[in-house]
């Protein structure tokens, strides 16, 4: 296929460009997710932002709605060798309250959305009610019959399972052996049950999604195959336009939009760039960030006929410090969505990730956990490979460069324990200390 990456050598390229992005792929599958099931997805999660803010403390604040700040960049992190033209943002999804993620709007959408069927259902709620009764005692106890399971790696397990258990949900999360022990920690102090599974985190939703199966009280939300969660996620593309707007920020065709994002399934980045790409269509180029030793998302990309290929088919092993990341099957639901609509991948390395977990620590005061610290490579590649360039000159936007804006997209960090981020942190000096962590990345 035109613009192959061999994923895995140390001699590959940071970036492979899409040869579908923009045309009509012969035999792609299209989702039947419309914008309209978006939009519906944001008036679900502002109906229950009184809800929401009754039971955190820490939403008070936004009134109940769980978003994140744009904040500017410092073109410092991103010019290891690449000419950083254009201005840069980071779009702060490591600081969503509650569970400090990007998942954070999916999971708690879909879980949202079950207790309002439920809630509908037995009349707990009528037309016109507010949704704070549903902090009530009888609320709580009618919940408490029915159970919220989900496999993840992580930061979907804590999305999912701390709202669950604040509703008053039996909440379970099955969890692979990349998911990192403070994450388990955190979710039995709100009360989830957690299953460890030697494992990959097929297996974990294989079993999750067994087990649920056989409980007529049980809802497993299914990060593959979720549509629930696509559009909670997607949602995320309405509230930055209106950012965008705030601060002035320009998107047109002399002000184009690049946007990166750590992918590891694909659900949380396939929603928010499906919801750009309505928003603001040609003029917003969106680009997944994978590591390279699991980069199940490219792996389905390159290979568009083979229906469920994994990373371990093309001799990947599924081992990186991206705990979140760490997924060797692509959503085959998301890479219908995106067969299209994806401007390219690039890939990163566990060093790269830690450098600049420190970079954006030390220059720019944000912490971020390592599957976070990835999207960092994407403005790189993009703007410092010949690849890139040649993706910028074949479509006509070299000339508008300086005029604009790249958005990397931080997803999880900010419930990071201190002396875990510390170990990582130094990591990161240590790296960045060497004479080759200058070089850029292989173009």
């Amino acid at each position: 296929m035109q613009g192959h990456l061999n994923v895995g050598s140390s001699q590959a390229p940071a970036l492979w460009i899409n040869p579908e992005h923009g045309g009509q792929a012969l035999g792609a599958v299209v989702g039947n997710i419309t914008i309209n099931d978006v939009l519906l997805a944001e008036q679900r999660l502002a109906r229950f932002a009184p809800l929401l803010e009754k039971l955190f403390p820490e939403l008070e604040k936004s009134a109940g709605i769980v978003e994140s700040p744009l904040l500017a960049l410092p073109a410092d992190v991103i010019a290891q060798g690449a000419d950083a033209q254009g201005t840069f943002w980071v779009k702060a999804d490591h600081q969503l309250a509650v569970a400090g993620s990007v998942k954070a709007r999916g999971g708690f959408h879909e879980v949202l959305e079950f207790a309002e069927k439920i809630a509908l259902e037995t009349g707990m709620l009528k037309d016109g009610d507010g949704y704070e009764q549903l902090a009530s005692t009888a609320a709580r106890e009618c919940f408490a019959r029915y159970e919220v399971a989900v496999g993840s790696t992580g930061n979907l397990g804590m999305s999912i399972g701390i709202m669950s258990a604040a509703l008053g949900f039996k909440a379970s999360v099955h969890m692979s052996a990349e998911a990192k022990e403070w994450k388990k920690r955190l979710l039995r102090s709100h009360g989830v049950t957690v299953h460890e599974y030697p494992g990959d985190y097929a297996q974990a939703v294989a079993t999750g999604r067994e087990l649920a199966r056989g409980n007529p009280f049980s809802h497993f939300v299914d990060d593959e195959k979720s549509a629930s969660l696509f559009c909670g996620y997607a949602v995320a593309a309405l509230r930055l336009q209106r950012q965008l707007i705030a601060l002035n920020v320009r998107v047109d065709r002399d002000h184009p939009l690049f946007v990166y994002i750590p992918c590891g399934v694909g659900g949380a980045p396939g929603g928010v760039c499906y919801g750009l790409k309505h928003v603001f269509g040609e003029h917003v180029h969106c680009f997944f960030v994978e590591p390279e030793d699991s980069s199940c998302f490219l792996v389905r990309m390159q290979n568009p006929d083979v229906e469920g290929i994994s990373i371990y088919d093309a001799g990947q092993h599924n081992q990186t410090i991206a705990d979140g990341l760490a997924v060797p099957q692509a959503s085959e639901l998301v890479y219908s969505m995106m067969r299209t609509r994806l401007a390219g991948m690039v890939v990163a390395s566990d060093e790269r990730m830690v450098m600049d977990l420190w970079r954006l620590k030390s220059m720019a005061d944000l912490k971020v956990e390592p599957s976070a610290a990835a999207a960092v490579s994407g403005p790189r590649a993009l703007l410092g490979t010949v690849v890139g360039q040649q993706y910028l000159h074949s479509t006509g936007l070299d000339a508008f460069m300086p005029a604009a804006n790249h958005i990397v997209w931080t997803t999880g960090g900010a419930l990071m324990p201190a002396d875990e981020f510390d170990r990582l942190f130094a990591q990161g000096l240590e790296l960045s200390s060497q004479p080759q962590a200058n070089v850029p990345d292989a173009a």
